[in-house]
């Protein structure tokens, strides 16, 4: 702020005048850039060229029919593999495996393998062996998918290493390493169905192998180089996982398990807690790496794959601290169930995120715990594909399935996945093949949903005795009776932690790091300065539309946008809304603090048309004029996302999790367009604080207005979000805390706007913003402010008078919020009843401007007729929420009165001519005054 080089007078007419008459220069075809050439866009990885060399190719043509073969393996070589450790799936060989079909029916014939084949340190070898290897690489207990993909490249890579991985050796103490994992994991099980029986369980027998493929996974990321991982699981394998591999301290899980809080003593009453399948982690492990390896477990709502793009927000926020190699530094690793990751259609959206510039992490490592059954629905009424995997395929992700009772090919899946990932930066899937020994959880009887599978589970032994049994025969271990001392020992001690639980102190993995300056606060702050001087904001406003030479400007946005802009600066009047976004997150970056604008249309606005990136018109070239702010320390990443909103947002509340020095805003290109995200919202923005101590500055931008566009393209519901506000309902008690989860506000001028956005950053602590934004409202001529409503000294109002009225002679006092009150304007002057009506603009829906609002009706201390006016339906809007609180600070025998749409099952009418007809209704109704009453003289 400080800063001597923005105070500098600024001759606003002599570049207003430069701008208008620059010269263009000739057109010339230049190639369309690189998609990464603008802030925030990532290329993906370049694949390694891995081209046949001439002897390779001349020994593929002199063979032809081998490579038909060996194709026909990788291509379909998983149908008759042996992945069911049930061996209920009844599958033949598939024909096109046959070698005949393709001349080959000599199995002494030798044949050279160069260029088509990888058998380790052979050259040579038989028709007999080459089926042999392509039979045990192929089909047997562990497969591979991967023909699927586009890129040749990607597929001999991963051809190369599925036909050399089979000759991996563990040493002995690796493999006693994984029998040791996986007993632990049984060993807690048995343990948590015998001292918690009661109490609802996940148990992981019959997929303790997916532990060592997460281990190894682990492991082999930091030995690449990893140095932070982010990780969401499932309520399968979630207190394994976080007990066993990440070194949680047990007294911490089992204190939830015992009732008890997660959190320390002392620290907020609001915070209301969540389930232990729900917990998060927050670990640093030194497994190998030149550094440890910092592991986060996100916290997730029960809605399991909701959590992956979270996830995905939450690697990409933290790969901006590391530069350059951002990709090879953070990862995200997914443990998902088939039923969901098949089901739920946010696994689908977040594929789809994973390869666009501003969505890239560098791929996840996806695990499924494939236990075949869905809670009770058997994989084929579960999923219309043959592996649950299958939806992977959609980005061209390999897959390599693991047969789950075969713990050490799991393990070299893992390390595949990671040295896959670090290659080409992108995902990849193990599909862990294995079954659920009890039910859904343990309370179940599965016999009555699958008798079949359960006979066969019954009779079948674990997956500790037969990896057990392996280790004696191959004299790694004495017998397999070793297992039960392994067992004893670790029982003991969980006992001995569980004991230790009611004992020890809950722990917090958040408000530390980043968040170490932000605090939880008691109250919530509405108003604080938040006013920019004013020879800084116009410096901010030109550098907004400011262009490079290179750049060719279209034409009519100069005359609509950029002309119009320089001329606000330069008056210091009618600054719209799209100039005070730009003023307000310019000030920001110059302050410290990133920016993040996403949704669809972003860059250019779909009602604020803020033409925040512009595009050259001659080579496509996509500039943002507020990064050559000068003195810029922080950067704005403008995101136009795909056609979604779930993923999306959820990807934004990841980012918002890992800092608090990044304005992140999310814009609906439609309010109700939030419907589609829904669950993050409900799940995890509404709540996630007050379950998880998990701050959310993430700014939610929802275009709002009943302008006769029908149902879908009218209402952001505002009603849901002040119903899921933890706003209090008794006004009267001070004792009540007013800390409430979120900001909801409908501002009605740019200025309002501009302090809103700059108040969530400037607060030492972070709240979620629902801005019911602007749609006609920015093309109203009075909805403009001046340069001095944006300078110190002033900030949000939540409240906003009527400055027109005559407070001696109102009768009626109108509340209202957003762009009706300009048509309420309108009207009740065209009426000459300014002085007999008072408008009040409700800025802040929630928390309820309580203290304002008793300000404002304090003014009118002769009036007893009050109005709250909405556009929106009577079981929509704000209604609902504001009748029961302002009826507690009304004068005594006063209610509020309700003039607005009738209840309607849909937000608005399709029929337009009727739109115009209840439109005029509210404005008849609202400025129709009551008739006063006659004394009649005795």
């Amino acid at each position: 702020m400080g800063n001597k080089s923005f105070k500098r007078r600024l001759d606003i007419s002599v570049i207003v005048t430069q701008i208008k008459h620059v010269e263009m220069p000739t057109a010339m075809p230049i190639p369309i850039p690189n998609r990464s050439t603008f802030y925030g866009a990532r290329a993906i990885k370049k694949a390694p060229n891995l081209e046949y060399t001439a002897s390779e190719k001349a020994n593929r043509v002199t063979n032809c029919n081998l490579v038909r073969l060996v194709e026909a393996y990788r291509t379909f070589g998983h149908k008759c593999a042996s992945l069911d450790p049930l061996n209920m799936w009844h599958r033949g060989r598939d024909p096109s495996l046959e070698p005949e079909l393709y001349g080959l029916d000599d199995p002494n014939a030798e044949y050279q393998l160069e260029g088509i084949l990888d058998i380790q340190g052979k050259r040579y070898t038989t028709l007999a062996n080459i089926i042999r290897h392509l039979d045990e690489v192929y089909c047997g207990p562990i497969s591979f998918e991967f023909m699927h993909i586009a890129d040749n490249d990607l597929r001999r890579w991963f051809a190369r290493q599925a036909e050399t991985c089979i000759a991996t050796e563990f040493s002995r103490d690796e493999k006693i390493r994984f029998l040791e994992l996986m007993a632990r994991s049984e060993t807690f099980d048995h343990f948590m169905k015998r001292e918690c029986g009661h109490q609802k369980q996940f148990s992981l027998e019959g997929s303790e192998g997916a532990l060592v493929a997460l281990q190894q996974v682990l492991e082999q990321a930091s030995r690449s180089g990893v140095v932070e991982v982010v990780m969401c699981l499932t309520h399968r394998c979630r207190m394994q996982v976080m007990m066993e591999l990440l070194g949680v301290p047990r007294e911490v899980l089992f204190r939830k398990f015992q009732g008890l809080s997660e959190f320390p003593e002392g620290a907020s009453d609001h915070l209301i807690g969540d389930l232990v399948y729900n917990s998060d982690a927050s670990v640093d492990l030194n497994l190998g790496g030149a550094c440890p390896l910092h592991i986060s477990v996100v916290p997730n709502p029960c809605h399991l794959e909701l959590v992956n793009p979270i996830a995905l927000g939450k690697v990409r926020a933290k790969q901006a601290d590391y530069g350059k190699d951002a990709e090879d530094m953070v990862m995200s690793v997914q443990i998902h169930g088939d039923g969901g990751f098949t089901g739920q259609g946010v696994v689908a959206e977040t594929f789809g995120l994973s390869n666009l510039p501003h969505f890239t992490t560098g791929g996840s490592i996806h695990i499924i715990l494939n236990n075949q059954v869905s809670v009770t629905t058997d994989a084929t009424n579960g999923r219309s594909t043959m592996y649950s995997s299958d939806i992977g395929k959609m980005v061209d992700t390999p897959v390599i399935h693991v047969n789950g009772d075969y713990p050490e090919l799991a393990a070299i899946a893992g390390r595949i996945a990671v040295n896959y990932r670090k290659t080409f930066g992108k995902d990849i899937i193990i599909d862990m093949v294995t079954y659920r020994r009890h039910g859904h959880h343990e309370a179940e009887d599965p016999f009555c949903a699958q008798p079949l599978m359960y006979k066969e589970i019954e009779m079948h032994k674990s997956v500790i005795n037969l990896y057990a049994s392996q280790l004696a025969a191959e004299k790694v271990i004495a017998s397999a009776s070793i297992v039960a001392d392994m067992k004893a020992k670790h029982d003991a001690h969980i006992m001995r932690c569980y004991r230790r639980a009611p004992y020890s102190q809950g722990q917090l993995s958040c408000m530390q790091g980043k968040w170490r300056s932000m605090v939880i606060p008691l109250e919530t702050v509405s108003k604080m300065n938040t006013g920019v001087e004013e020879n800084l904001l116009r410096e901010i406003g030109i550098q907004s539309v400011t262009v490079t030479e290179e750049i060719q400007v279209n034409e009519k946005m100069r005359k609509l946008n950029i002309e119009p802009r320089l001329e606000q600066m330069s008056s210091g009047k009618n600054i719209g809304y799209a100039t005070a976004e730009a003023m307000a997150i310019g000030s920001l970056l110059l302050e410290g603090y990133n920016a993040r604008l996403c949704g669809q249309d972003v860059a250019r606005g779909v009602f604020i048309a803020r033409h925040a990136m512009i595009n050259c018109q001659q080579t496509n070239i996509k500039y943002t004029p507020l990064n050559a702010l000068a003195g810029n320390r922080r950067k704005l990443e403008l995101v136009d996302s795909p056609l979604g909103e779930l993923a999306v947002l959820s990807y934004e509340y990841g980012m918002s999790l890992e800092t608090p020095d990044r304005l992140n805003i999310w814009e609906a290109q439609i309010g109700d367009f939030c419907n589609s995200a829904q669950e993050v919202i409900d799940s995890c923005l509404s709540g996630g604080e007050e379950k998880w101590l998990r701050q959310s500055g993430l700014v939610l931008i929802l275009p709002h207005g009943y302008e006769g566009a029908g149902s879908e393209h009218t209402s952001s519901r505002i009603e849901r979000f002040l119903q899921l506000s933890s706003d209090r309902f008794d006004l009267t008690n001070p004792s009540i805390s007013n800390n409430v989860n979120w900001h909801v506000v409908n501002c009605s001028t740019p200025a309002q706007y501009f302090h809103v956005l700059r108040r969530q950053m400037k607060r030492n602590f972070r709240k979620p913003l629902i801005v019911i934004g602007p749609k006609r409202l920015t093309r109203i001529p009075l909805a403009v402010s001046e340069m001095s409503d944006f300078i110190p000294g002033t900030s949000f109002q939540p409240v906003l008078p009527d400055i027109h009225a005559n407070r001696l002679l109102v009768r009626r006092v109108i509340f209202v919020s957003g762009k009706l009150y300009y048509e309420l304007l309108e009207e009740k002057t065209k009426r000459a009843l300014v002085d007999q009506i008072a408008l009040v603009r409700v800025e802040e829906l929630t928390p309820f401007p309580k203290d304002d609002l008793e300000a404002e009706i304090a003014k009118y201390s002769g009036v007893s007729d009050f109005v709250w006016c909405q556009e929106e339906t009577q079981n929509g809007g704000a209604w609902s929420f504001m009748e029961p609180r302002f009826n507690q600070i009304l004068p005594d025998h006063c209610k509020l009165k309700y003039v607005g749409r009738a209840a309607c099952a849909a937000p608005a009418n399709g029929i337009y001519v009727r739109h115009l007809d209840e439109q005029k209704q509210i404005l008849q109704e609202a400025l129709t005054l009551p008739h006063k009453s006659l004394a009649i003289s005795s």
